[in-house]
């Protein structure tokens, strides 16, 4: 027998024994699991997930109930796709919910040893939490920085004035992106990535999607941990490539910084690198370093994601965009540039955004894990399993939504239901303690840049495509992103 198959041969063998003893051990607690399909051998229910499991799970829960159980190779997985549950999951036990479930992706570099994102509930996770979010999300930061964000965002309205002269579309997610690019970049390190009048930031786009796609790609070895050692479909090499070249860049900026404060080039705290250069006893390079890739990946997709969904509901549903504007041009003014201070006086777009939020989140799951057996209404959650709040379906509950499956803002005029983790039926950025700590900032950047894009221009779709033409499908990575990207001419009236 040649190597090859010896390795193959070696493999099946170890994978079918341990599919064994998963079975005796499942055999054991089955009567205490959440209910779910029915097994395969070896992959379990795998071929259940399909190339959107956000909404194969959905339909799952449909049969299975709102806390299922499912069998991932050898991994167990629960899935939460009810406020209820997903309130004992993340509220009333959520220490118990707080570890992460960790792609093997994101072990490239080791990246979940020292990301906020994926660390565990510890003393050094809430240091680089508490860092984080005094440095860049209180009140007071979020304040200091507003100039900063409305130059970003007149620079995007230029930009668009410059392609409605020209008579050309705008691509609303790269343009967005961008925006939020340079908004993240001039936080951290005062400089531009970008320069939205040339291709650059489809570069930067295109590379963020890669990583958010490698890490959520299907993975065999998230699935068969035995395989992880070899990596059989490549997915942890290429992120490591990925991310080696963010983390390159960021340390070549931290090093420029470096260099100006040893020749006394600086005036102290101007941005946040300085802020943490300056905390050397609190936090070190390497940590600064993953926490400007956090930032920079977490803040960027997600934020221009959600603009362009919401630009392209209205588009899809003329009604919307037309109230819109009214509100804008009755408390704004036409044409001028949204400031945060007006967010409070602009109800109606505030439901619009709310509203694509839920029909679009732009994390359709939150991962988490637990360390122990915990019991959830009768059932038991086994140490080590998965646990997947369907942030999608539950947003899509016929059972809590009227119309669920339908664009309507209208619904949050007469809701007090919000985005900001207390309320269940509704929870894009999480809650809890593992709750998006860069909320407060995406909730201004996503209003101020809507309104202003709807405010400043009137809109049509290129290529003379007909509202209700407009298609509307989505595709996963670990983000949820508009399958087709969304291409609109501005121009004035």
């Amino acid at each position: 027998m040649d190597s090859l198959g010896l390795i193959l041969y070696l493999f099946i063998t170890i994978t079918l024994l341990q599919a064994l003893q998963s079975i005796l051990r499942l055999t054991k607690t089955r009567s205490k699991l959440p209910p779910g399909p029915t097994l395969l051998p070896v992959i379990g229910n795998l071929l259940k997930l399909g190339d959107k499991p956000h909404k194969s799970m959905a339909e799952l829960a449909k049969t299975h109930g709102p806390i299922m159980s499912l069998k991932l190779g050898q991994i167990t997985a629960v899935v939460i796709s009810s406020p209820a549950l997903a309130k004992e999951v993340l509220q009333k036990q959520d220490l118990a919910f707080s570890y992460r479930t960790i792609p093997n992706a994101l072990h490239a570099h080791d990246q979940h040893k020292y990301s906020v994102i994926w660390l565990p509930v510890s003393d050094r996770w809430r240091s680089l939490r508490k860092i984080m979010t005094s440095n860049m999300f209180s009140g007071s930061r979020l304040d200091a920085n507003q100039n900063l964000r409305r130059q970003k965002v007149k620079e995007l309205i230029a930009h668009v004035g410059k392609c409605c002269q020209d008579g050309i579309a705008v691509e609303i997610g790269s343009a967005a992106f961008a925006t939020s690019l340079n908004l993240i970049s001039n936080t951290l390190f005062s400089v531009d990535l970008t320069d939205l009048n040339q291709d650059s930031s489809r570069e930067y786009r295109d590379f963020v999607w890669n990583i958010m796609v490698e890490a959520g790609k299907p993975n065999l070895v998230d699935y068969f941990p035995v395989l992880s050692k070899i990596d059989p479909q490549g997915i942890r090499g290429r992120m490591k490539v990925h991310l080696g070249k963010l983390l390159k860049l960021f340390g070549g900026l931290i090093d420029e910084r470096l260099e100006l404060r040893k020749l006394q080039k600086t005036n102290g705290e101007n941005d946040v690198i300085d802020i943490l250069l300056n905390l050397n006893q609190e936090i070190d390079r390497t940590h600064i370093e993953r926490m400007c890739l956090d930032l920079f990946l977490a803040g960027t997709d997600t934020t221009s994601s959600t603009v362009e969904w919401a630009m392209a509901e209205l588009l899809h549903n003329l009604e919307y965009l037309k109230k819109a504007k009214a509100e804008l041009e009755q408390i704004i003014g036409k044409g001028k540039q949204i400031q945060e201070s007006d967010i409070s006086q602009l109800p109606y777009l505030q439901a619009i955004v709310k509203e694509t939020m839920r029909i679009h989140p732009a994390i359709p799951f939150l991962l988490h894990k637990v360390e122990t057996d915990v019991e959830v209404y009768s059932y038991t959650v086994p140490k080590g399993a998965q646990v997947l709040v369907n942030v999608w379906a539950i947003a899509r509950d016929p059972g809590i939504w009227r119309n669920p499956t339908t664009f309507m803002p209208e619904r949050f005029l007469e809701s007090k239901i919000d985005v900001r983790g207390q309320d269940f039926e509704l929870i894009p950025f999480g809650a809890g303690r593992r709750i998006c700590p860069g909320l407060p900032l995406a909730l201004r950047m996503v209003i101020v840049v809507l309104g202003s894009l709807i405010n400043s221009f009137e809109w049509k779709l290129e290529g003379g495509i007909e509202p209700e033409e407009l298609n509307m499908e989505d595709k996963i990575g670990f983000t949820l992103q508009k399958a087709q990207p969304l291409r609109a001419i501005p121009f004035l009236m």
